[in-house]
């Protein structure tokens, strides 16, 4: 039997209505917002922590601006204050390949490669969430990997922020978009609670005097001996006999003998 052509269009489109309905989906998925992680980058000490729900995952080197700070067109400066992760690109590239208007070149560099400095790897484009840096994205500010390794750890990029291939690839697999950035003048929250917790918990100690490690003055003038030692085959007890007999003051020791010491012969 032979079916309806209507059935046939109604089918087709339920169908075409289901994979437009998944493909949805599939969209939205994508597109919900990473809330759980917050990049940290210190300006002063040229470092990144990130934070997952609060608590530090891991920290990186990085390189900001050689020309400093600030978020005017054209200035290559490094925008300070709230960012987010706008878009990620570079998803299951190699290490070390090279992007030129955000697309790879199909082009693989070496870290520290002579006389190059292009962006590598990974690419995450920040969008400004403040009055101050809201032309962040129109800036093309990323955070991205560097064929300059050797520069990381000092102000040298042209206003991006500048990690290793390697710690970038990690970065990105670990953030998503709309990730929270923030770029300070200080130095990391990890690093200013470890401080305080230090200085909460410092114990200061007085030095004491230990009167064993002095040498002893004997009753023999310009004679002295060093700390006593025993072993199992002494007659006496423990130290603190040894101390006593030998004519040390072992009070301080405040520890009475199990038993009496034995007569010397």
């Amino acid at each position: 039997m032979s079916v309806p052509s209507s059935l046939l269009s109604v089918g087709y489109v339920s169908l075409a209505g289901l994979a437009l309905s998944l493909s949805s989906c599939a969209v939205q998925s994508s597109a919900v917002k990473d809330h759980r992680h917050v990049m940290e980058v210190s300006v002063p000490q040229q470092k990144m922590a990130l934070y997952r729900e609060g608590k530090l995952v891991k920290t990186y080197p990085v390189s900001t601006s050689k020309f400093g700070l600030g978020n005017e067109k054209g200035s290559y400066r490094t925008p300070l204050g709230k960012m987010e992760v706008a878009e990620k690109i570079g998803d299951g590239k190699p290490a070390g390949a090279v992007f030129k208007s955000r697309k790879w070149t199909g082009e693989i560099l070496k870290p520290n490669a002579p006389g190059r400095d292009p962006i590598v790897s990974r690419i995450l484009w920040l969008r400004g969430l403040e009055p101050k840096n809201k032309n962040t994205y129109s800036r093309y500010i990323y955070i991205h990997g560097t064929a300059a390794e050797r520069d990381i750890g000092r102000p040298a990029s042209y206003g991006c922020v500048r990690m290793k291939s390697r710690d970038v690839i990690d970065l990105y697999g670990k953030v998503g978009e709309g990730a929270r950035v923030f770029v300070v003048r200080k130095g990391l929250l990890k690093d200013a609670a470890k401080q305080a917790e230090m200085e909460a918990t410092a114990i200061h100690a007085v030095p004491i005097v230990d009167p064993i490690e002095k040498p002893a003055v004997m009753k023999s003038p310009g004679v002295t001996a060093n700390k006593p030692v025993w072993n199992s085959g002494t007659p006496y007890r423990n130290g603190v006999d040894v101390l006593s007999a030998a004519g040390y003051d072992a009070r301080y020791l405040d520890i009475t003998p199990d038993t009496p010491p034995v007569p010397r012969d």
